[in-house]
């Protein structure tokens, strides 16, 4: 798990080295991964309430739509239980009043005695605050356990909440020489729905990418794939989600093929769908277009354009963080991926690999102008290795979410 460097406010000298902590730590982890899909734009939260016996008594994790907190769940599970007990939970309790009460109160009036909690709130608004409130009631506070990993599944809502804007994972596969498709002229017999000369990678690596695209609240990509594979950019995971996976296109001139089964697939069993959204940087000049598109459910909205005449990232960021987007997957062709790396929004990688080589005259993973001096290279920090059969992958990141 990537070391993130530890806040200050942290007390880890006063946590004791309990293994039993950090189990009951660890099933907090894992009710809180419950809410992967369901709580977004809030944090993903999960309690569990332990007695003076050792016994669980009480569990929540926490879901947009179920309103209740994590803490709050649990206590109710525990009923009179939870008295004396120990609250676990990986994300600082809060202490103030949004959709619900404060969580503080109920746990304060529920008589927990001590609380293990992984991590502060990364808000920087109330971070401290809920610690502050329990020890103020006499409750024993102790933070710090398994902050690895909690600050890890929470990265997405702390750069969200922190700078009003989603984490960007970059996400790729390639040949072990980086091309991601073959030269344009070779490729003959297209398919919909698969990249221009097949699949690079295998059937799990790309089982792997729809559970990616399940953690994520938008995917991005240019139009140029569009074009090339005639892509759906659906989460194809089954898992359930609250929200649909928003599917951003940048689109500077409206090149979208009203007949491309992005659109199509708007109008499903008569229903109208409200999930595709694209950024052009000229509706003016492309008036009739943007209304054939509108006309059939796409979302349009004009930004300003970069510097390379495409629709602005940074402020199709911004935009998508009004939207309460608070993570998107780049998923985009050679173009796309350079452009991306060069503005500096990408966050993190994700970058498949299936042992083939292309060789010259294929597609790279990143075209532009990028860095010809080693020393002005982006560094990848934080690897992580993943294999899927022949395939593998590496993740890593390009810069700290918590951080700023």
């Amino acid at each position: 798990m990537p070391p993130w460097r530890i806040c200050p406010c942290l007390y880890l000298s006063e946590m004791p080295n309990h293994s039993s902590d950090e189990q009951f730590l660890y099933r907090a982890l894992d009710l809180a991964r419950q809410g992967i899909g369901l709580a977004s734009p809030n944090p993903y939260v999960g309690a569990v309430i332990v007695d003076r016996s050792g016994e669980i008594v009480g569990t929540g994790a926490y879901t947009y739509e179920g309103v209740k907190h994590a803490e709050v769940r649990a206590l109710e599970q525990a009923g009179d239980k939870a008295r004396g007990g120990t609250l676990y939970i990986n994300l600082e309790p809060h202490s103030h009043r949004g959709r619900t009460p404060p969580c503080t109160d109920a746990m304060i009036a529920a008589g927990i005695h001590r609380v293990v909690a992984s991590m502060p709130d990364p808000n920087p608004k109330v971070s401290g605050g809920g610690f502050e409130k329990l020890r103020a009631a006499g409750i024993v506070v102790e933070v710090g356990g398994l902050e690895a990993e909690a600050r890890r599944l929470n990265e997405a809502f702390a750069r969200y909440i922190r700078h009003g804007i989603p984490l960007v994972t970059l996400k790729s596969a390639m040949t072990l020489d980086g091309k991601i498709a073959p030269p344009p002229a070779s490729v003959v017999n297209r398919v919909a729905g698969t990249p221009p000369g097949g699949w690079i990678t295998g059937e799990a690596a790309r089982a792997h990418v729809q559970q990616q695209r399940y953690q994520s609240d938008a995917i991005l990509v240019g139009v140029g794939t569009i074009l090339a594979d005639d892509s759906l950019l659906t989460d194809r995971s089954g898992n359930p989600r609250r929200r649909p996976l928003l599917r951003v296109i940048l689109d500077s001139r409206l090149r979208l093929p009203l007949e491309s089964r992005a659109v199509r697939g708007l109008t499903s069993d008569g229903m109208r769908k409200n999930d595709l959204l694209v950024f052009c940087s000229s509706a003016t000049k492309e008036k009739d277009k943007k209304h054939e598109l509108e006309a059939r459910g796409v979302r349009v909205e004009e930004v300003p354009a970069g510097s390379d005449g495409r629709p602005d990232l940074r402020a199709i960021l911004r935009r998508l963080g009004q939207l309460e987007i608070t993570s998107v997957m780049i998923e985009g062709g050679s173009a796309v991926n350079g452009a991306a790396l060069a503005s500096g929004v990408v966050d993190k990688v994700f970058l498949y690999y299936a042992p083939k080589i292309l060789g010259a005259g294929s597609i790279p993973f990143a075209a532009g102008g990028g860095s010809h001096q080693l020393g002005e290279a982006l560094h990848v920090r934080h690897l992580q290795l993943h294999r899927f059969g022949e395939d593998f992958a590496v993740e890593g990141y390009l810069g700290d979410p918590y951080e700023g």
